[in-house]
């Protein structure tokens, strides 16, 4: 009988050891979705200033009308992003800025890029 007072003082650890485990494995879930989906927003905003600098550099070659950087503002909204910066550099090429109109909690996804006539 000395034996069964022993196995009363730790009843009922192995649940609180088992939530405790539950409760790492899905913060460690939620961690990769919030990167996951950072990755994701990243991917979209750089997506959206490709498309942006290469509308833009098309208008400032004359290949589509309108003012270059509008095109590009154009362009990027299009793709739920909003325009941040807009330059035309040397050789008729554009460098755009955009930032995602969407945030999540590690903040808005930016995206940079830089189009013109193949060399």
């Amino acid at each position: 009988m000395s034996g069964q007072a022993g196995d009363h003082a730790e009843r009922g650890s192995g649940t609180v050891l088992a939530a405790g485990l539950a409760l790492v494995i899905i913060m460690a879930m939620a961690l990769m979705l919030l990167l996951a989906q950072s990755a994701v927003m990243a991917s979209r905003a750089a997506a959206a200033a490709d498309l942006g600098a290469l509308a833009g550099a098309d208008a400032l070659r004359g290949l589509t009308s309108g003012d270059p950087c509008a095109v590009a503002a154009e362009v990027a909204a299009q793709h739920d992003a909003v325009l941040t910066s807009c330059a035309e550099g040397e050789g008729q090429t554009m460098e755009v800025s955009t930032i995602l109109n969407a945030r999540n909690m590690l903040g808005a996804a930016s995206g940079h890029a830089r189009a013109g006539p193949p060399p």
